[in-house]
């Protein structure tokens, strides 16, 4: 992890983290029934992450316009047309500007469609304008709803187009979708389904309750805890948060809705006939109260001359302990799930990029996160686990065999290093078979061509003694094998 942000602490006191820059990849989703503190989870993540990344937050009832005065966001009031509203999320991308796209007073159709015009301008920006981006869209069901309600379906089906392209293309845009919604049943499963890190707040509902337990891989009744969670507090799960449920208390934060919590008032203290005078009188007198009047938005052009001047979000300083630290926890995983296919039978006799697409979905299973190895590192460590190595960490000649190895196909590297261990340690040399065995194939004849080749470039020298067995020298090394029968056959 190279950036990460102070979402709260857990149970034990620990403060519990997020990697921001695996969320990027990865995405969010937030769920919690109302008052379970899903909004003040969502303006921590965007008070703590808002100077190292750009944030656009779509923003149903107005609750995050406060970011605006603290941390310079541009209010973005959403009554206009769908072309001036495409205009301005370009611009916004281009300029690198954080946003509040303010959808409050629009009807529920209206809103949709605003929405969807706003996301489409971000995913269409040109591709030189693709920086990492939060978008967070609170409410999502509003947006991504499971079933049609009340709303119009051309309206429903722009938005939920929308909705998926966040969810499902976004990344490699560089919007990193962050949703939030009261209940999963009513979001879209395939908008849901996208996200590989999770907070689940309070929940009460069966409904709802087995939607999260499917999402988190979880049995249903560990998803009835959810219902004992008290305000504030959440479980996290993924790349980004744990790899391993984690209950989190969310801390602090330094704005506040315009809407605030409810609490409780007593009703004045007056008596019936005071309450009465106060309701009827002069009742038929008194003219009808005006609708108070609205504050017309700001013209597009002010909006646009804004966001031309708006500030970049400036990375903040990287805690290095803590780096290292998600680094290695990501290295043990990928070396374990590299083992896992050593250990298999018939694994090692299938080529490296047969296994590839299978440990791709152990590493998204096991949540590794998005620095999953390429198939060029696959191969190179798929070959050095065959061939039964550690990294020998902290020995230099050991790293000078590992940077010759590095002049070889991925695929022989292995071979190579089990050779030079041997080498080494004064070790017999290896039998054909155990080469063969070590680079993926079950015919000694291949383990004789390995050592062809290698001879043939230098990288070592092939010798016999009087016995017929085989040494090998390594002379930019200064290693020898012990005597070893090529023939001989392996366990």
């Amino acid at each position: 992890m190279k950036i990460g942000i102070e979402l709260g602490s857990s149970n034990a006191g620990q403060p519990v983290r997020l990697d921001l820059e695996e969320l990027l990849s990865t995405r969010l989703l937030v769920q919690g029934n109302s008052g379970s503190g899903k909004s003040h989870l969502l303006r921590r993540l965007l008070e703590q992450s808002a100077g190292h990344v750009q944030q656009a937050i779509i923003d149903p009832e107005g609750d995050f316009v406060g970011l605006a005065e603290r941390f310079g966001h541009v209010v973005i009031d959403a009554e206009r047309t769908a072309g001036e509203i495409q205009r301005i999320a370009a611009r916004i991308r281009r300029h690198r500007a954080s946003v509040v796209f303010n959808l409050e007073g629009l009807d529920a159709d209206a809103q949709m469609r605003s929405a969807a015009a706003f996301l489409n301008g971000l995913f269409e920006a040109d591709r030189e304008y693709w920086f990492p981006m939060l978008v967070v869209v609170d409410e999502a069901q509003l947006f991504a709803p499971a079933g049609g309600g009340e709303i119009s379906d051309e309206a429903r089906r722009i938005s939920l187009s929308a909705m998926t392209n966040l969810m499902c293309r976004g990344r490699k845009r560089g919007l990193a979708g962050v949703i939030a919604t009261q209940r999963l049943a009513k979001l879209a499963k395939n908008v849901a389904a996208e996200a590989s890190n999770f907070l689940m707040g309070r929940t009460f509902l069966d409904i709802d309750m087995a939607r999260a337990a499917d999402l988190l891989g979880m049995e249903k009744r560990q998803a009835e805890s959810f219902r004992d969670l008290n305000t504030g507090s959440f479980v996290a799960l993924g790349p980004a948060l744990s790899r391993r449920p984690l209950a989190v208390k969310i801390g602090d934060v330094e704005t506040a809705s315009r809407n605030g919590r409810p609490s409780l008032m007593p009703p004045p203290e007056l008596g019936m006939a005071q309450i009465q005078d106060l309701i009827f009188d002069d009742l038929g007198t008194e003219p009808l109260p005006a609708p108070p009047p609205r504050r017309a938005p700001p013209a597009t052009e002010v909006i646009l001359e804004t966001l031309e001047d708006a500030p970049a979000p400036v990375p903040g300083p990287v805690d290095p302990e803590v780096a290292a630290a998600f680094e290695a926890e990501r290295e043990a995983l990928v070396e374990e799930i590299v083992r896992q296919f050593v250990s298999d039978p018939e694994a090692p006799f299938r080529s490296a990029a047969a296994l590839y697409p299978d440990f791709l979905v152990h590493c998204r299973v096991r949540r590794v996160g998005s620095k999953v190895p390429d198939l060029a590192e696959f191969t190179r460590r798929l070959a050095i686990a065959r061939a039964g190595l550690d990294s020998r960490a902290g020995d230099e000649s050991w790293g000078r065999a590992v940077e010759q190895a590095a002049g070889l196909p991925e695929e022989m590297q292995g071979v190579f290093l089990l050779l030079a261990r041997a080498g080494m340690d004064g070790a017999p040399s290896p039998a054909d078979e155990a080469l063969a065995r070590a680079y993926g194939s079950r015919s000694p004849s291949r383990g004789r061509w390995l050592l062809t080749y290698m001879e043939e470039r230098g990288h070592l020298v092939c010798e016999a003694d009087f016995r017929g067995r085989r040494v090998v020298r390594f002379p930019a090394l200064g290693w020898k094998t012990a005597p070893g029968d090529p023939k001989a056959l392996t366990a």
